[in-house]
């Protein structure tokens, strides 16, 4: 199986430095490309010079998370692609347990590793932690992280199984599974676009896994840290946008309006806390996602199935009003 190790990069050359050797030697089964999105700063003279095996892809400019990777990807022929975060540190023999999820798995789409926490390793990341899921309402969380609750790796989640959504910390997703739902929307620009995709692969019929095998550690927030209004901003309004792109409609005429109520109560929330910003990114958000609501009307049409295999339950009353912060407990 042909492997493309592909990271995105934008002004990241402390990161380059810092991870991109781990990708190097531990990635000998794959080849390792740096697509970087127009970069003022010396990532791309840095790898050129320090690393010559690694394929430089120049993307025109920064159209964030989305159009970096569609358009990076477009040209690529192998058969499996590892979307790579410029942050991640890989370890030996990372890529093999992935690679074989693939081969022994016919309609597998995607997979992702396990993620745990580079600056506290015994712990799981927030992005991605042991695989994603989505509750009733719509809310992501995953294996090992409950919002911003963190669970230890005591080998809890070292089963391989399926799961909702793969990371984009660390997304290893089939060429032609890619290429068939037609890539990452750009229209997300960043942040839970990896969501979308993964649920637009269940609508093709295909398969999400994680594999506890791999393991990688990430730093999380090295490009838009969670106290970053505008990363309030990307993850309400695509969270609505998931939503309304791939909910069946006997669903989302009750969920959206919770959705909206719910987002309200967590503008206020942050007013009170006096984070102003944060209210105002989810004012932004919310009339952000209204004047696309056409758009994202039209794209609906183009996924052949409408597939919501959701939780049981809500992750938000699990959490903040029954102290719930394994996902072993919900």
């Amino acid at each position: 199986m042909t492997v493309a190790v592909v990271i995105l990069n934008w002004n990241g050359i402390e990161l380059l430095k810092q991870f991109l050797p781990s990708v190097v030697d531990f990635s000998p089964e794959a080849t390792v490309y740096l697509a970087d999105n127009a970069s003022s700063d010396n990532s791309v003279k840095f790898v050129k010079e320090n690393f010559p095996k690694v394929k430089i892809i120049q993307n025109k400019l920064n159209g964030g998370y989305s159009k970096g990777y569609n358009d990076a990807l477009s040209g690529l022929e192998e058969e499996l692609f590892i979307l790579l975060n410029s942050d991640v540190q890989v370890t030996p023999h990372w890529l093999p347990p992935i690679m074989e999820l693939f081969q022994k798995n016919e309609d597998l789409g995607a997979a992702q590793p396990k993620i745990m926490d580079f600056k506290n390793p015994e712990y799981f990341e927030y992005a991605g932690a042991a695989g994603g899921f989505i509750d009733k309402l719509g809310y992501p969380y995953c294996r090992g992280r409950i919002f911003n609750s963190l669970e230890k790796d005591q080998g809890q989640y070292d089963d391989e199984t399926n799961i909702f959504w793969a990371s984009g910390a660390c997304l290893a997703i089939r060429s032609s599974a890619f290429f068939k739902i037609g890539g990452l929307d750009e229209d997300y620009f960043a942040h839970q676009e990896e969501i979308d995709v993964c649920w637009r692969l269940h609508n093709f019929g295909f398969k999400v896994k994680y594999t506890p095998k791999s393991i990688v550690y990430h730093v999380g927030g090295a490009t838009l840290n969670h106290m970053n209004p505008r990363k309030t901003f990307y993850n309400f309004r695509n969270s609505l946008y998931n939503l309304l792109k791939n909910l069946p409609a006997s669903q989302l005429l009750w969920i959206l309006p919770i959705r909206m109520i719910l987002d309200g109560i967590a503008a206020i929330k942050f007013l009170i806390e006096g984070r102003g910003k944060h209210f105002l990114e989810i004012l932004n958000a919310h009339i952000s996602f209204y004047k696309m609501l056409p758009v994202f009307i039209k794209k609906r049409k183009k996924v052949p199935v409408k597939f919501a295999s959701f939780s049981k339950f809500s992750v938000v009353c699990s959490h903040y009003f029954l102290g719930i912060k394994k996902f072993s407990e919900m």
